[in-house]
């Protein structure tokens, strides 16, 4: 009995160390999720619901922000509207590009490390300097794109000074990045089996049918990751929107985004209960679009060994 007493002791010092070790290797992270998410979060909550201009201490005013928000503040209606459209073509677009080129990478043609390399290198340009560049080529005046398109016959195009064609143009940057969407489709396409594809061609599946009854399928859980992505960067977009077209969101607000307004509200008019409320509006609402994603993801993610269920 003694025996056994001392190792149930010898046991349980064992695990209170462990627990201590395990304990001390997390720290740094918990630290972090406190410092860095959790309190701005709970913070930016809190001012949401006051009257807070920098300089004098935050004065409670309940709900106030938001009554302000949906029904007094035009340029809130206008953000939503440019966000949600730039959103619906953008994602979508990204999407079919990034497969696309993922397609093009999966293939054995020579030097297709170097190609790869190529593709990913965008994402390496600070989003300031790749924006700039966007704008001299898109200039109304003396840009590449005008040229090309009076080279073929067609009328130059007022890219970024005309509202029409300024979401647009923003669009066409975003594509800029597809080469981290690609490297990742493109991972996803390796991990196809082989087996899988021949089993159709000897099937008589023509390439069109492997691609839609075979490839589409296993790759629908990169698609979900991708499609969370890139709604989730959607609606953050902010230093290309700002680049272009400064907080007034020129030419007449058409590249006003929500993170710009958010800005805006903050740093010009210095209201951050407003902006925060902001802040907590435009939380909820990608919250709300993942959670949509997720719970229709059991119609038609497919995981292999477990058809059409998400688990």
């Amino acid at each position: 009995m003694a025996v056994t007493r001392a190792q149930q002791a010898r046991r349980g010092g064992t695990r209170r160390r462990e627990a201590r070790s395990g304990l001390l290797f997390v720290l740094p992270w918990l630290l972090s999720l406190l410092l860095f998410t959790t309190y701005p979060v709970l913070t930016t909550l809190y001012l949401s619901l006051t009257d807070y201009n920098i300089i004098q201490p935050p004065r409670w005013i309940g709900l106030q922000n938001y009554r302000t928000m949906f029904t007094a503040d035009p340029a809130f209606w206008t953000s939503v509207g440019n966000s949600a459209y730039y959103a619906l073509l953008a994602v979508p677009l990204g999407l079919a590009g990034a497969l696309g080129l993922a397609l093009l990478l999966n293939t054995r043609a020579q030097g297709m490390g170097v190609y790869r390399t190529i593709i990913a290198l965008p994402v390496l340009v600070p989003p300031v300097a790749s924006t700039i560049i966007f704008i001299a080529m898109f200039d109304p005046d003396n840009g590449l794109i005008n040229a090309l398109l009076q080279q073929v016959g067609l009328p130059a195009v007022g890219w970024l000074t005309d509202p029409t064609w300024s979401k647009p143009a923003l669009i066409l940057l975003s594509l800029w990045g597809l080469g981290a969407s690609a490297l990742i489709f493109l991972a996803g396409l390796q991990e196809i089996p082989p087996a899988l594809l021949d089993a159709a061609a000897i099937d008589g599946a023509g390439p069109w049918q492997r691609f839609w009854h075979v490839t589409l399928p296993l790759l629908t859980p990169v698609i979900l990751f991708n499609l969370v992505m890139g709604v989730i960067s959607s609606f953050h977009i902010f230093t290309q929107a700002l680049v272009v077209g400064g907080t007034t969101g020129k030419p007449l607000e058409s590249t006003l985004m929500f993170m710009v307004h958010i800005y805006r509200t903050a740093f010009r008019y210095f209201a951050m209960g407003q902006a925060a409320a902001l802040a907590v509006v435009l939380f909820l609402a990608v919250l709300v679009v993942t959670l949509v994603i997720f719970r229709s993801a059991h119609i038609w993610v497919y995981y292999e060994g477990s058809r059409g269920s998400n688990q």
